[in-house]
């Protein structure tokens, strides 16, 4: 039987050692991320294929260290090594890519709120409140 607690503790130092988030480590060995937290939060006990989809994808976890703590972690043949292995990153987009295509900036142009509200004019506003009722203008 695993202690779930210790095994909690036992994946957060796999986490930490990666230096991975719990959804950056979710995704690493391809499990949803609502898996990972319900397991470190303590709700759900960890399945037997996602113990197997860890230890496949970091060969460094020894499978016993995992489940009952027993062995090292990193289990590797010299010990003393204290850097973890660098995982490769998939390639992401840079977030703030700056388009070159003048063409593209030119069409972008043409399309702003302003030139859209020219030929438009309001007909009607209406007003939520938070207590679940509206006013409605109308012109």
């Amino acid at each position: 039987m695993v202690n779930v607690e210790k095994f909690t503790k036992r994946l957060d130092k796999i986490l930490e050692y990666y230096d991975l988030s719990a959804a950056a480590f979710a995704e690493e060995i391809q499990v949803g991320r609502s898996s990972i937290s319900h397991i470190l939060s303590g709700r759900n006990k960890p399945s037997l294929e996602f113990v197997l989809k860890v230890t496949n994808r970091f060969p460094e976890v020894n499978l016993y260290w995992l489940l009952n703590g027993k062995g090292n972690f990193p289990s590797s043949k010299e010990s003393n090594t204290s850097t973890p292995p660098t995982l490769e990153h998939k390639n992401i987009p840079e977030l703030f890519q700056t388009n070159q295509n003048s063409e593209e900036a030119k069409e972008s142009d043409l399309n702003t709120p302003e030139s859209l509200l020219k030929n438009k004019s309001i007909s009607r506003i209406v007003i939520f409140y938070k207590d679940g009722t509206f006013e409605s203008f109308t012109n």
